[in-house]
């Protein structure tokens, strides 16, 4: 049995939190001696669905081993994250496949691995060609979807591919979809130039999320029709967004967010295999990047294109509060809960019953960061101390 106190994340009420076997048994109130401000706050575990690697480590490079997805799988803890899909952009399909070989053989090989991992992101490689949606993944590799060749990657994965992004124009989409979404794959709109009616058929077909909106964009679009209003205002899908304080003005997450309400809207950090790199440049399979001294990863022939983040999911998290005004609550929820929701796995909470993914974390106003104290997985302490 293990008891934790802290500050619940939902009213901040002091709460004791008792786990056995792995789940919650108890919430209740609680009375600390001192001032309760002391004590850390208390949420579920984060959730996040695009996460590509980590300090130089990239899910999707033909050479990955096991032991390397083990080690950016436990690098996360130490950001309040318990819950992840490691995510493959544009390759080759020998590459894709070593890289899914790989984490399955990692989830295999450790029980707290298999719990991390509820599902692969397949980020790609059925994308637009075009300078600007493309974004940082190798134009020599963008290919029109194609059934068969998904298969035998999810048959490679062990049925473990749960995501897949994909742009509404590439050839063979619609059909794709509805394929996809039958075999209980969710489809995400992303890094596309798509028209208004190809978002449409996407969404018809299927398609529930869109992919980091706002990016894997052109730099001018026309203002209206465009696909970025087409998948804001279409309440069907749910909206990821990377709060990273670099992929999007604070007034575009605030009009996300209202357009899709905090029940429809994720945060992802949509980390690079190269954040926790110090600055510097870099050459990645798509070319030179460069990471600045302000922690931004741009495509060094042409910095207005971003290459990913170099922030993890509790640095987002403070952001949208400060960028949106958003409440810890909903912030919070929105990179756990609102995952697990859009993915369809089992939603971790602050409730008897629920699965003991927890955090413990400092953070004091909406001008703080998120100060991740220790990370609870399963009911096992992975992170920090108590």
């Amino acid at each position: 049995m293990l008891e934790l106190r802290g500050r619940s994340y939902v009213n901040g009420e002091p709460i004791c939190v008792t786990i056995e076997a792995g789940r919650i048994a108890r919430v209740e109130p609680a009375w600390p001696e001192a001032d309760a401000a002391a004590w850390p706050w208390i949420a579920p575990g984060l959730f996040d669905l695009q996460i590509n690697g980590h300090k130089g480590i990239w899910f999707c490079d033909p050479k990955l081993t096991a032991e390397q997805v083990l080690n950016v799988l436990e690098a996360h803890f130490a950001f309040g994250i318990t819950r992840m899909c490691p995510t493959l952009i544009t390759a080759s399909f020998e590459a894709l496949a070593a890289g899914i070989k790989a984490i399955r053989e990692a989830c295999e090989s450790t029980p707290w691995a298999d719990r991390m991992v509820p599902g692969i992101h397949l980020e790609g490689p059925h994308i637009s060609p075009e300078d600007g949606p493309r974004g940082a993944h190798p134009l020599s590799q963008v290919r029109p979807a194609n059934w068969d060749e998904f298969r035998r990657l999810q048959d490679i994965s062990g049925n473990r591919i749960r995501l897949v992004t994909l742009a509404p124009e590439t050839g063979n989409a619609a059909e794709f979809i509805r394929q996809a979404v039958a075999s209980g794959v969710t489809v995400s709109i992303g890094h596309t130039g798509a028209t208004p009616e190809q978002v449409t058929a996407a969404i018809d077909a299927g398609a529930t999320l869109s992919t980091h909106l706002g990016n894997g964009a052109h730099g001018m679009i026309r203002r209206h029709p465009n696909y970025i209003w087409e998948q804001l205002g279409d309440k069907r899908l749910f909206a990821c967004i990377i709060t990273d304080g670099h992929h999007l003005p604070a007034s575009v997450i605030r009009s996300v967010v209202r357009a899709k309400s905090t029940l429809h809207t994720i945060i992802t950090c949509d980390s690079a295999g190269l954040a926790g790199c110090p600055p510097g440049p870099y050459q990645i399979e798509s070319g030179d990047v460069e990471i600045l001294p302000e922690g931004k990863i741009v495509v060094a022939a042409n910095p207005q294109y971003l290459a990913g983040s170099a922030q993890l999911t509790n640095a987002c998290v403070a952001y949208a509060i400060r960028a949106a005004g958003l409440s810890l609550h909903d912030a919070w929820n929105m990179a756990s809960r609102n995952t697990a929701r859009a993915l369809k796995v089992e939603e971790q909470r602050l409730a008897r019953g629920s699965r003991a993914d927890l955090v413990l974390f400092d953070w004091r106003d909406s001008d703080d960061e998120i100060h991740i104290r220790a990370t609870i997985a399963n009911g096992e302490l992975r992170c920090g101390k108590m």
